[in-house]
């Protein structure tokens, strides 16, 4: 018993229910939300970067180990005057050694045409001019960026294609990835088209300066169906993606109108 007039040391006494504890509301810091909408962006744009850099790699090794340079004394002579009409010492061309007729311009600026276009040369089926055009249209994708472009275009339209896959998929399963392929083949072949007709214009004009003309590129895209079902059915890179023949002669012809008309 405590004794009087000292009060207890503790006083037990009951309140009612233990109250809960609530639960503040979570707010995420302003610069969450922002990195979450930007981060698909990024990833895409990194994505990109290395599909970039591992296709110039492999491009480069593939050519490195499947090619050699061009020694043909006939064809020398006519390379020398596109040569001289660029002002440049010489001209290499290399021989990529696949069957398909394909003449191609890569990241690093030097020039290829297949070992079965040259097999056409060798045979009589393309002339020498007629191959110089080959030449001077890749010269063209070089000169105006276009290979290295392309190389960017391809990667990235990978990056969109996945892009594509991963949103369209959300809204329409099983067919979204066929949009998405779609969209971007149809992407790529706009881009390419518009590249073709450059090329095409800037092979026209050094023909013209060489002295060379513009007859065998002409004659060359009326020839390059048939010189290419030979190959197993394969259609050449310049037919996939490309404007049609008729156009591009088209445009041609219209570019020699217009040199005429302003020298007369």
């Amino acid at each position: 018993m405590p004794s009087a007039g000292l009060a207890p040391l503790f006083v037990v006494r009951r309140v009612g229910p233990r109250p809960k504890l609530a639960l503040a509301s979570r707010r995420w810091p302003p610069h969450i939300p922002i990195m979450l909408k930007v981060t698909p962006i990024l990833l895409a744009l990194l994505y990109a970067f290395a599909m970039y850099r591992l296709s110039v790699w492999r491009t480069t090794r593939e050519l490195d180990t499947r090619s050699t340079e061009l020694a043909d004394p006939k064809l020398k002579t006519t390379t020398d005057r596109l040569a001289r009409a660029l002002d440049v010492p010489r001209i290499r061309v290399h021989i990529y050694e696949i069957d398909p007729v394909n003449g191609l311009a890569a990241p690093d600026g030097r020039i290829f045409i297949t070992r079965g276009f040259y097999r056409k040369f060798q045979s009589g089926e393309v002339s020498a001019d007629e191959l110089a055009s080959v030449i001077a249209h890749e010269l063209g994708h070089v000169a105006l960026g276009h290979s290295r472009r392309r190389m960017i275009d391809f990667s990235g339209q990978n990056a969109l294609r996945a892009a594509l896959a991963m949103l369209l998929s959300r809204f329409l399963p099983g067919i979204g990835i066929w949009i998405s392929n779609m969209l971007t083949t149809l992407l790529a072949a706009r881009l390419s088209r518009g590249d073709e007709y450059e090329a095409d214009a800037y092979a026209a004009a050094l023909l013209t300066k060489a002295g060379i003309g513009t007859a065998p590129q002409k004659s060359l895209f009326t020839k390059l169906e048939a010189l290419s079902a030979g190959a197993g059915g394969a259609m050449p890179a310049w037919l996939l993606s490309h404007p049609k023949t008729p156009e591009r002669i088209a445009a041609i012809e219209r570019l020699e109108a217009r040199w005429q008309a302003r020298v007369t």
